[in-house]
């Protein structure tokens, strides 16, 4: 059974901050965020954790491992660097959609994020204890995208086609199965999921092919920790390749997909 603890971060009043007192140039916010992104990843990489950018001035941690000190900590030194400050919601469960459903519930029951009385908002759940089935990382990328994709089009066409693949899986694993997933670059997509069978998974990408297109494979890691899990999901994925499967799950064997006829 899978138990995720996920972390919403949200930066306090910053659609206001941007535009006080007058609008702030494009570039200066979009380094801001980077750098933000950036200390962020570094802070919860370092404790076995991932971050996942969603929309910049809101991102969703896999905080596993992580306490609340830890989250004080976080708030602390982002508050002492940055002319930002940054509310957190923390939730658990064993679907990733409910835990981070939690977790931004506490976060908007302390205000919105335009007001500018909230300030560093730390509340919610934290798990106790730790267990190796807690998270179920997948990571996903585009069968072939350099051949299908980035020796044949521009940029620009080449990001269509790999976004079209992300958004339709984002859809999909989120309305079947409560399972978030985040592009994180290049033609990969890491999705924190639910405990899901081989069937599940290539259901998923055959899913993704039908609407949009776009071929996926898939290697699935569990573990304690997301940077465990997802490691051994980055392993299985290799697999994959190798042996020309799409699902592949870390320590397993069974190759074959099971016929659902």
């Amino acid at each position: 059974m899978t138990n995720t603890q996920l972390t919403h971060i949200q930066i306090d009043n910053y659609g206001p901050w941007t535009v006080t007192p007058e609008p702030r140039r494009e570039m200066d916010l979009q380094t801001l965020q980077s750098r933000l992104f950036a200390d962020l990843a570094q802070f919860v990489g370092g404790r076995g954790g991932y971050v996942f950018f969603t929309r910049f001035d809101n991102m969703v941690a896999v905080t596993n491992g992580l306490d609340q000190t830890d989250h004080e900590l976080l708030q602390e030194s982002v508050g002492n660097r940055y002319p930002v400050t940054l509310s957190l919601g923390v939730g658990v469960d064993d679907v990733p959609v409910e835990a981070l459903e939690t977790a931004t519930a506490y976060v908007q029951a302390a205000g919105s994020a335009q007001d500018s009385e909230r300030r560093e908002v730390l509340a919610g759940d934290f798990h106790a204890g730790r267990a190796d089935d807690d998270l179920h990382i997948a990571h996903f990328d585009v069968d072939d995208a350099t051949g299908k994709y980035t020796d044949r089009l521009n940029e620009f066409d080449t990001f269509i086609q790999i976004e079209q693949g992300y958004a339709a899986l984002m859809r999909y694993m989120r309305e079947e199965h409560g399972a978030l997933s985040f592009f994180v670059g290049g033609d990969n997509i890491i999705a924190v999921c639910p405990d899901l069978s081989k069937v599940q998974y290539a259901a998923a990408i055959d899913a993704v092919e039908e609407r949009v297109g776009v071929e996926l494979k898939v290697g699935v890691g569990t573990a304690a920790t997301p940077h465990e899990a997802g490691f051994a999901a980055k392993h299985a994925l290799e697999d994959c390749r190798h042996r020309g499967t799409p699902v592949e799950f870390a320590g397993t064997t069974d190759h074959p997909i099971p016929d659902t006829d």
